[in-house]
């Protein structure tokens, strides 16, 4: 399991929203669950590298190194093109992190740039997947997975299939489930790799999910998590 971190959340408290970012990693880590920090992050050059020490490396300086948070995949907007993910990918490997890029997002402007048509290679979403495809490529690991994954929106289940024949060895984070109306039940085609290919997000139906429930908070959460966990578990079999 993993936990995703809005970033924004933290960072609109300054300082020490930043030191709350950086508890709530050690803390995920420490209770061994992968950590992606969901910042969408996308630049080129120096700013590239800038971000790349922040999330995933450290940052030398006259008076000692500075480590960044360690997390263990960070989401990337793409389009400013392939080089400027290329410094966050070299960032991630050294360290044996991955990418989550944007790919087809969940939310209803999606269709506005993500769905217009090229003229030689589908949507833009389709240009993207390919994108991901090659420079997931030479990271596809000994389970037969990429550490480049795509954030494909599980309130779009009609493009699933598409991009996961584009994409047949990327993970997919699946977000939408929940409080924007997408269900489990419709993103069989992430799985088609088995269960490790769709990672299901579903903040705000975890987070809130004592509401339904009337159970304590904690719990609450928990038996969500779970629930969701095993519907995907049996679209993978």
């Amino acid at each position: 399991m993993a936990v995703k971190l809005q970033v924004a959340c933290f960072e609109r408290l300054g300082a020490p929203g930043w030191a709350a970012l950086e508890t709530v990693v050690r803390s995920a880590r420490a209770a061994g669950l992968l950590v992606i920090a969901d910042a969408k992050r996308g630049d080129i050059g120096v700013t590239a590298a800038a971000y790349a020490q922040a999330f995933l490396g450290e940052t030398p300086t006259p008076f000692g190194t500075v480590p960044g948070l360690g997390v263990d995949a960070l989401t990337v907007n793409p389009l400013l093109g392939i080089d400027s993910i290329e410094p966050l990918l070299a960032a991630a490997r050294a360290r044996g992190s991955g990418l989550l890029i944007l790919v087809r997002t969940s939310n209803p402007g999606a269709a506005d740039i993500q769905e217009l048509e090229l003229a030689s290679s589908g949507a833009v979403s389709d240009r993207i997947a390919g994108i991901v495809a090659e420079l997931g490529a030479p990271g596809i690991g000994a389970a037969g997975l990429s550490d480049v994954a795509a954030v494909v929106g599980a309130t779009a289940p009609g493009r699933l299939e598409a991009l996961r024949a584009a994409m047949p060895r990327t993970i997919f984070l699946l977000p939408g489930v929940g409080a924007q109306g997408a269900r489990v039940e419709d993103l069989a085609p992430a799985f088609a790799p088995g269960p490790a290919g769709g990672l299901i997000a579903a903040s705000r139906g975890i987070v809130n999910a004592y509401e339904q429930s009337g159970a304590e908070p904690a719990t609450a959460a928990r038996d969500e998590a779970a629930r969701l966990r095993e519907l995907a578990w049996s679209l993978a079999k």
